[in-house]
């Protein structure tokens, strides 16, 4: 198997030992992003709903230096640190994916401090069904 990592600097960098993605068989792995902006390196407010539009717009960069869009996403995992901002991140999740939705996986944890959200993904990269 061979694997390429996928770096964009239009998303934040990796702090550690991670690429933004790798590419391998035919799919992409998307990192977890946050609701950093890749211009301060501070997260974008206090808010779950601009968290997570600045979330997914990270993963939107990530997925498009890998050749990749939403409609390519199979499988996202969402990470989020208290059950009752679900509705807000929910609602700004729903103006980046259409139907047929990608299988998801939420998850109520403790993230870094001032974070509220972290998203990562895997696509599917060709038009593979």
């Amino acid at each position: 198997m061979s694997k390429q990592a996928i770096f964009t600097d239009k998303a934040p960098a990796p702090v550690a030992s991670y690429s933004h993605a790798v590419k391998a068989n035919g799919m992409l792995f998307l990192a977890g992003q946050g609701g950093f902006d890749v211009r301060t390196g501070q997260l974008v407010g206090d808010g779950i709903e601009e968290q997570t539009r600045q979330t997914l717009q990270n993963l939107q960069h990530v997925l498009e230096a890998g050749g990749a869009s939403w409609d390519d996403v199979v499988s996202v995992r969402v990470y989020v640190t208290e059950h009752a901002e679900f509705a807000g991140m929910n609602q700004v999740y729903g103006e980046f994916f259409t139907e047929p939705y990608p299988a998801r996986t939420t998850v109520f944890c403790q993230l870094a401090p001032g974070m509220k959200v972290e998203i990562d993904a895997v696509a599917v990269l060709g038009g593979g069904s």
